[in-house]
């Protein structure tokens, strides 16, 4: 059973704060221990302020390889690409843009499904394991329930075998990690934010939740859950 760690925040600043905070902690004490750290962000707009924040923090940043946990199938320059985020905020100056950024190749590979492989591929070559083990992701849940482009009654919530696949939701072809690579990471937060998430927060911490309406509820690591939320998504728990 899937063990929940619930933090509160009062608002979506001191949100970005907490989980700045937890976030350079956690990078700290695996570097104490290892050469190099993998990490895995979300996009969305909820971590845009913990990013900023991320970016100002004197961390071995050159020791820092970082993912996408997934991306819209779009150029780097379009205004939806998560990449594009990164780069207007944790990679756009300051000590956070020394950290090496691998971001999830799209168009320019020709389909979704090639850009997947060419994913996997990748996690394969820089991270350890089979599954490849992150040491941390950073996943955001939407109100529906998705997490990373783990969407509702969609086929990638039965994909098992790869370790990036395509993923399809809100009309956008996406490219995701899987399930049980994502269940692989050492560490998993969630960050939560806002009135409009209530219903989906609560559906996640239901343990008769079905996955096939809320995906996030197929994310199962061996360590607990941390979810960090404002008051707002938290309203109904």
């Amino acid at each position: 059973m899937t063990i929940f760690n619930v933090q509160r925040a009062k608002n979506q600043k001191d949100l970005a704060q907490l989980a700045s905070q937890i976030i350079t902690e956690n990078i700290v004490s695996v570097l104490n221990k290892k050469d190099r750290f993998q990490l895995a962000l979300s996009g969305g707009s909820t971590p845009f302020d913990t990013y900023n924040l991320l970016k100002d923090v004197n961390l071995p940043w050159s020791c820092v390889d970082i993912f996408l946990g997934d991306e819209r199938w779009v150029s780097p320059s379009d205004q939806s690409s998560n990449a594009l985020m990164l780069k207007r905020t944790l990679l756009s100056g300051g000590p956070g843009s020394k950290a090496c950024f691998y971001p999830i190749p799209t168009i320019e590979l020709g389909s979704p499904e090639n850009s997947a492989n060419k994913f996997s591929d990748l996690i394969k070559e820089i991270c350890i394991g089979n599954p490849p083990s992150f040491d941390l992701i950073v996943l955001g849940l939407g109100d529906d329930g998705h997490t990373a482009s783990l969407f509702p009654g969609t086929q990638a919530l039965r994909e098992l075998d790869s370790y990036a696949t395509v993923g399809r939701g809100k009309g956008q072809e996406r490219v995701t990690l899987t399930a049980n690579v994502i269940s692989a990471a050492s560490k998993i937060i969630f960050l939560v934010s806002g009135a409009s998430k209530k219903f989906a927060l609560k559906r996640l911490l239901d343990p008769n939740e079905s996955f096939e309406r809320t995906p996030a509820k197929l994310i199962k690591p061996s360590s607990e859950i941390l979810i960090l939320t404002d008051e707002e998504a938290a309203e109904l728990i």
